[in-house]
């Protein structure tokens, strides 16, 4: 098969074995994947990983040790617990001290024609969603995370850093609560849809005198959103940070306890929530398509990637 390996470079390799599937573990076909910053960060030497990159996608069961998931479309949750530590017992397995995540941590990714994952990680998917919706389920999960962990009312004000690939899909999410949302990002060109829904945006250099939020949700991938998040956010309000840095990123610790600041992770979410809002098609996600490669151009799709004001790229074997 073929897939795209990162060792001391980057290159798709043409004569790749098929997996083989461990117990509990389905072989999937992948019929669509997505390119995410946390992909570019791998590249830039997060996590050290080395292996076939990518973690979005949407495919087709084509071995499985239930004869029911053959030929099921599915998407896959990316943290592939021990299953036998306390975190996995008690329905956790996204902080199992030894989970693999595939193109990310001691396992290959999806980017290739075929890549395996546990049965438990699958999620059938609706015939009502296409693919290209599909491919967007494991990153507009992430985005959800964030209710999940914190309460965000009715007419709270809330700054998003960020309008990149996630930063768009969180804006949208948390639109739905109905705070009283501002966007401060750089790219115009990407606000077509946040105006559409009603979602207020400001560049950086064009906010209001003053302002601040009671919750500040960090999506820049970058250090200076880091900074700009920690100027926004008032005194006894909520950080909520989801990039990845692959740089150390400095942090002023003093004063998240002088200013009382609730510091929040934010990670993987929910699928079945993310697919039920892509069926009710809650969410523009189609739109925020740049292009879409053939794994044959798979190095080009990740070049694609970096430029800035890309939005999401695909791939597809």
């Amino acid at each position: 098969m073929r897939a795209l390996h990162l060792s001391d470079q980057l290159q798709l390799l043409e004569a790749c074995p098929r997996p083989i599937p461990a117990a509990g573990e389905a072989l999937i076909r992948v019929s669509l994947a997505g390119v995410c910053a946390t992909d570019l960060a791998v590249l830039r030497g997060y996590n050290t990983f080395q292996g076939v990159l990518g973690h979005e996608f949407v495919g087709v069961v084509a071995e499985a040790p239930e004869a029911a998931w053959i030929g099921q479309r599915v998407v896959g949750e990316i943290n592939c617990g021990c299953g036998q530590c306390h975190r996995c017992h008690n329905g956790h397995p996204a902080h199992c001290a030894q989970r693999t995540v595939p193109g990310i941590r001691g396992r290959d990714g999806v980017f290739a024609d075929y890549c395996l994952l546990p049965l438990s990680n699958l999620h059938p998917l609706p015939a009502t969603i296409p693919d290209q919706a599909a491919v967007f389920v494991e990153p507009l999960a992430a985005a959800l995370r964030i209710t999940q962990q914190t309460h965000i009312h009715p007419g709270e004000t809330v700054a998003l850093i960020g309008d990149g690939r996630l930063g768009l899909l969180v804006a949208h999410v948390l639109a739905l609560t109905g705070c009283d949302l501002l966007v401060v990002g750089h790219h115009p060109e990407h606000w077509s849809t946040l105006h559409a829904a009603g979602i207020s945006t400001c560049l950086e250099h064009t906010l209001p005198a003053g302002y601040t939020a009671e919750t500040v949700v960090e999506c820049s991938g970058g250090p200076t959103g880091l900074q700009r998040a920690l100027q926004l956010v008032r005194s006894g309000g909520r950080l909520i940070l989801k990039s990845t840095f692959p740089e150390q990123t400095p942090i002023n610790l003093a004063e998240l306890v002088v200013r009382e600041i609730r510091l929040i992770g934010s990670r993987c979410g929910p699928f079945p929530a993310a697919i039920h809002l892509l069926q009710q098609q809650r969410i523009p996600v189609e739109a925020l398509i740049t292009a879409c490669y053939p794994l044959t151009q798979a190095v080009q799709a990740m070049e694609h990637a970096g430029q800035k004001g890309t939005l999401k790229i695909l791939i597809q074997p």
